[in-house]
């Protein structure tokens, strides 16, 4: 079988590391709150080098997940380094149920999450590029009337920033910016692409029950996008629904009949059900489609598969027949 989906965008609230930078309140959204403070959100203070564990705890308890930066230590943080790395982050957010998705390099959509109610976690770099220090914060808050970000910080529970500064620290830290999604929820600024990824990314990491709520929420927003129907039915094969499968792959097949990856799934479980010439009809497009793509050589190993069993299937036929003693 094979799984998968795309990813990004850019919007309008400029976040740059200069010190001109404008204030915050120049590029807000006009529709945008003046000022936002999530005050509900847990503060875990952090240990030394454990402000991964301690950012990421903030996020899962705040979207209903019983965990402890000490729970999550083992998951996510790297001796070595002395630090935790976004990937460990996003992985240890699967493992607890929680879509973690990454936004936008601009601020907008960070604005939005919070209008949402939605913490964003964040990663700085508290010195300059040459010599970094690098630290996960959660943003919950801004005023821009004072032109401040306000956040979840270190041993501070409260630590307001100038806009400006805060900017320049997210900028030099690779502008990563992350909120965790409960099972089913999509932010309003979802782009289908990047929020599909971020479900198949659930479905990869064992979480089938948190990704088919993913992907129904992808399909009733984009219900004409083949990649949430393909994930769809990849979840559902997982689960041993074959008829709910075949009708998500087929679904993606419609929207899409260039897609090789959902062609090849429909044609394995075809083969399963014992629909040879449909199967084989299927491999065909499939394999013409992925010729030369990344897909070509899982392509090619399913028509193998096909291939020899329709020859199995021939050899069978003659079993049938009334042979003298």
């Amino acid at each position: 079988m094979i799984r998968g989906a795309p990813v990004i965008a850019t919007l309008a609230v400029a976040l740059t590391g200069c010190a001109s930078s404008p204030p915050l309140a120049d590029g807000l959204p006009a529709s945008a709150p003046r000022v936002i403070e999530l005050v509900a959100t847990p503060f875990f203070p952090q240990e030394d080098y454990q402000c991964g564990p301690a950012a990421l705890a903030t996020l899962l308890v705040a979207s209903g997940v019983e965990v402890s930066p000490a729970d999550l230590a083992p998951e996510v943080y790297l001796p070595e380094r002395r630090g935790s790395l976004s990937l460990e982050l996003i992985g240890a957010a699967r493992r607890h149920g929680r879509l973690p998705y990454v936004l936008a390099t601009t601020a907008d959509e960070m604005v939005e999450e919070l209008a949402a109610g939605r913490p964003v976690l964040v990663l700085q770099n508290l010195r300059v590029s040459q010599l970094p220090r690098w630290h996960y914060a959660v943003l919950i808050g801004y005023d821009a009337e004072r032109n401040v970000a306000v956040l979840r910080s270190g041993r501070e529970r409260r630590l307001e920033m100038k806009w400006q500064r805060f900017a320049g620290s997210w900028h030099r830290g690779g502008r990563f910016a992350l909120t965790t999604l409960r099972p089913g929820d999509i932010p309003g600024h979802a782009e289908p692409a990047r929020f599909i990824a971020a479900a198949a990314g659930l479905e990869a990491a064992g979480q089938r029950r948190a990704a088919a709520a993913a992907f129904d929420a992808a399909i009733a927003r984009w219900p004409n996008e083949p990649h949430a129907w393909l994930g769809r039915g990849n979840v559902a094969y997982a689960d041993g629904d074959r008829a709910a499968a075949a009708d998500a792959w087929s679904r993606a097949v419609m929207l899409d009949p260039h897609d090789a990856a959902a062609r090849n799934n429909l044609a394995e479980l075809l083969l399963e059900a014992g629909c040879l010439d449909e199967s084989r009809r299927q491999i065909e497009r499939a394999s013409a489609l992925a010729a030369g793509t990344s897909l070509e050589s899982t392509v090619s190993e399913s028509r193998s598969k096909i291939d020899a069993t329709a020859r199995a299937a021939a050899r069978c036929q003659l079993e049938d027949r009334a042979w003298p003693d």
